[in-house]
């Protein structure tokens, strides 16, 4: 039985700016062992999806793309211009929420989602 998500793993060529990147852009604390534990609050879901090989939803290139939620998808982008992190491209809104994307410094697609 499934009892939540357990953890995204990747290898960086820059250890120390992604690191600095995830901090300053998605405020997450990384702490000395090079990550964090972001414990789900009520409202929160974790969702764990499969794409095909050829699914343009994000670059075939990158195996994962990370897929964090934000309280207010509006703070965020003004955070993001505020330090100069652009985004990829315009916000989507859909039936299941609202959706931005950026990229971290390793050139990962990283999607926000206000739902």
């Amino acid at each position: 039985m499934i009892k939540g998500f357990g953890g995204v793993f990747w290898r960086t060529k820059d250890l120390p700016g992604v690191k600095r990147w995830y901090s300053e852009v998605l405020k997450l604390e990384i702490d000395e062992w090079n990550g964090t534990i972001i414990k789900p609050q009520k409202e929160n879901e974790t969702i764990f999806s499969f794409f095909t090989e050829n699914d343009n939803y994000f670059p075939t290139e990158q195996q994962v793309m990370l897929n964090f939620q934000v309280n207010n998808i509006d703070e965020m982008i003004k955070h993001l211009e505020q330090i100069g992190v652009p985004l990829v491209k315009d916000m989507e809104i859909s039936e299941f929420g609202k959706f931005i994307w950026i990229k971290d410094p390793d050139g990962r697609l990283v999607e926000l989602w206000e739902k």
